[in-house]
């Protein structure tokens, strides 16, 4: 019992909180009302809400970018359903201690009926053996698991251990998200800066919620390096964070600024066309030691941003080279990444595929749930049928080209278009396709509309 207690003083009492401790750590929300950002998981009424407010939250994993509220989500459930919280982190900890923590957990819960919620950060830097030990206590109960990660759960957990668990995804915070959290720690009497009296600049905070690129604790920390150089009663300027910022780019941290410095120095050459700038950035951050999955996941994404249907190749070349560092590991597998990125630099650009997706994203979020036109609901049910559903629907293979003049749009969104391709490699092709089925379509309404 006391082994909990000692190891929770920081984790389940806000009145706890070491007032001495950084920002980002006095900060962290200690109750829903105050968690920013994550609506769609844990706001009002939403299923993992609801299943934490009604005490029968299993073990979960959760994903999502750094300083989106994972360990914090962990230690709100904790407190909610007034349960242990012990954290530990895969990078320091071995599943030795954790097993001595477990089987304590085991007689906690049977001499006071509360739950222990093992805290597991950075769950993915456990090895297959590793994972596996979780699986028994995990089934019994005698723990809640609680892994957080970066990493894409399919790749990094056990199947086995990914099928005891639920996988909630976390969102990157949103600049406005961000901004709400350096007005709270500013205007914060108990644990943020409003003893300090210090204002701040529009365009500084700005520049803050910019800066943190949607990781909360990096904006609380910006923002506590320029109080700690204002004097009380002082005024923070965009120029004075700006100094701030650049000052701390100095030395490589796979979780602070020069990483996500030279993640977008690599970005912007491939980006930009250019194999030689583009091998430069990466052959930093492999000497700096940036974690080879996370290159890989970043060219997939490159392959899909900004490549596009210009190349489809583009998506298979980086695919093959995840799978080949995968496979051969360093520094072997490192020439795949190399030979991916040369691809990519010098692969036709088109980033109309991703544009045409956020239009159709926003239109399904502003315009809410359009009914389905009838014609092509389905009918399994014969109350369906009678209801007109399926009717009138038009089989594409029964008609000349496979084409018909069949709205599939709600009727809201006639005649919408979200994808207008770019004009070089593969999409100029698709250009073609397009402007013929276009075309065509207008041609057999038309002809519908006279007859």
């Amino acid at each position: 019992m006391e082994l909990f207690e000692k190891e929770n003083e920081n984790h389940n009492g806000g009145d706890q909180i070491d007032l001495t401790a950084p920002l980002a750590d006095r900060m962290r929300p200690r109750a829903f009302d105050q968690f920013v950002g994550q609506e769609k998981l844990v706001g009002k009424d939403t299923p993992l809400r609801r299943a934490i407010e009604q005490d029968r939250v299993g073990s979960v994993i959760f994903w999502g970018p750094p300083g989106s509220g994972k360990t914090t989500l962990g230690e709100l459930i904790a407190n909610a359903t007034k349960g242990q919280f012990v954290p530990f982190s895969a990078v320091v900890s071995g599943i030795k201690e954790i097993k001595e923590v477990i089987s304590k957990a085991r007689n906690y819960r049977q001499m006071s009926g509360r739950k222990t919620y093992i805290f597991i950060d950075e769950i993915h830097r456990f090895n297959k053996a590793q994972q596996d030990a979780f699986l028994p206590y995990v089934e019994k109960g005698d723990i809640v698991l609680i892994g957080a990660t970066t990493e894409n759960p399919s790749f990094e957990v056990i199947s086995a251990l990914l099928s005891r668990v639920k996988v909630y995804v976390l969102e990157r915070l949103s600049e406005d998200d961000i901004k709400r959290i350096i007005n709270n720690a500013l205007s914060d009497g108990k644990y943020g800066l409003a003893g300090m009296k210090i204002t701040m600049d529009k365009e500084a905070i700005d520049f803050v919620a910019s800066a943190a690129d949607g990781d909360a604790r990096r904006a609380l920390n910006l923002l506590e390096a320029a109080a700690e150089d204002t004097d009380i009663g002082g005024h923070i300027t965009a120029q004075k964070v700006v100094e701030i910022h650049q000052k701390g780019t100095a030395l490589y941290d796979k979780t602070g600024e020069e990483h996500y410095n030279l993640i977008s120095a690599l970005h912007k050459a491939v980006r930009g066309g250019d194999p030689d700038a583009s091998l430069y950035w990466l052959a930093r951050m492999l000497d700096a030691g940036e974690d080879r999955l996370f290159i890989a996941r970043r060219l997939i994404r490159m392959a899909v941003e900004d490549i596009g249907l210009a190349d489809t190749n583009a998506l298979t070349v980086t695919l093959n080279a995840r799978d080949t560092y995968h496979f051969l590991g360093s520094p072997e597998g490192e020439q795949a990444l190399a030979q991916a990125i040369i691809y990519l630099a010098c692969a036709p650009k088109s980033n109309k595929a991703y544009i045409a997706f956020e239009s159709a994203m926003r239109d399904a979020s502003e315009k809410g749930s359009l009914p389905v036109p009838l014609w092509i609901r389905n009918a399994p049910t014969s109350l369906m049928k009678a209801l007109n559903y399926g009717k009138g629907y038009k089989y594409a293979h029964d008609y000349e080209g496979a084409l018909t003049d069949q709205e599939y749009f709600p009727e809201e969104l006639s005649g919408a278009i979200y994808y207008s391709p770019g004009k070089a490699g593969r999409e100029i092709k698709l250009a073609e396709y397009l402007e013929k089925y276009r075309e065509y379509r207008r041609q057999l309404m038309n002809k519908d509309k006279k007859s």
